[in-house]
């Protein structure tokens, strides 16, 4: 056992889990919310729709995350602007927006010289964080976590109810658009750490576990936000004891704490189900 937490003494892998704790929580958060509202997509898209804001930024010399926040936005407002003035749907607009965007930022990578790592980008460095890299993720990971669970009444009810908000005069269209920075925000806070490609498992998985859980939502949020930082945490320690990918094994983690919660969650497990069924 002492082995196993051998880690703990290493200040590269306290500033791993430090800041893996921050994204975990955060991303479970937002992730009942997208999980909510039908979302899902959109969090695939936006965190592979950066790339081209990142290589820009690197070649205009300005903030990485500014341009993949700047992207992000862009491909969530456009797939707005595709579904109100076309027949196309919105999950198969998201399709050609984040996807040709994707591409677009491979081939400015491809042909801008740079220090950056396209592996980093995709699946992230957690292990190799900068001091500045963690005060950036702790300040912007905490305001996106503060705002998120500051208006999650609002949130929730616009996730759940749009007509309901209306009849409450709730600025609805504000609340999406917010919702939509949160997101794009939340993906630019994880790049560092889980990188492109698996951030959109941090933003569906933990929603998807606290839904079979509970039907209450704060309860949703603290068994997602558990889950999250429980499975970042394992997955960090048994990275770093076989050598492995660490935004890989966090998923990985993630990804089988989501399958026993399918069989044994007490509420919509597949045997509570079964158990229910046989009742009648």
């Amino acid at each position: 056992m002492n082995e196993f937490f051998e880690p703990f003494q290493y200040a590269f892998m306290q500033n791993a889990i430090l800041v893996g704790v921050v994204v975990a929580a955060m991303c479970a958060v937002l992730s009942c919310f997208l999980v909510l509202r039908g979302w899902s997509l959109m969090g695939d898209a936006v965190s592979h729709a950066v790339l081209p804001g990142i290589v820009l930024a690197y070649i205009a010399g300005l903030p990485l995350a500014l341009g993949a926040f700047l992207a992000g936005l862009v491909c969530s407002l456009g797939t707005g602007f595709v579904k109100r003035n076309s027949r196309i749907k919105e999950d198969t607009a998201l399709g050609v927006i984040f996807t040709g965007l994707f591409a677009f930022g491979l081939v400015l990578f491809s042909k801008t010289s740079s220090e950056l790592h396209l592996d980093h980008i995709l699946i992230g460095n957690i292990l190799g964080i900068t001091k500045s890299q963690i005060y950036q993720t702790l300040g912007m990971g905490g305001f996106v976590l503060f705002v998120t669970l500051l208006l999650r009444k609002d949130l929730l009810l616009i996730c759940f109810d749009p007509g309901q908000a209306k009849v409450m005069a709730l600025p609805a269209s504000l609340l999406n658009y917010l919702l939509l920075g949160l997101l794009s925000l939340a993906i630019v806070v994880s790049l560092q750490a889980v990188g492109i490609v698996l951030v959109v498992a941090m933003l569906v998985t933990p929603g998807c576990i606290g839904q079979l859980w509970t039907d209450r939502f704060d309860k949703m949020l603290f068994i997602s936000a558990f889950s999250a930082v429980l499975a970042t945490v394992t997955g960090i320690l048994i990275s770093y004891h076989s050598d492995a990918s660490t935004g890989g094994c966090i998923v990985v983690v993630l990804a089988l704490f989501f399958l026993i919660s399918l069989i044994i969650a007490p509420k919509y497990g597949i045997l509570a189900r079964r158990r229910k069924q046989a009742a009648r």
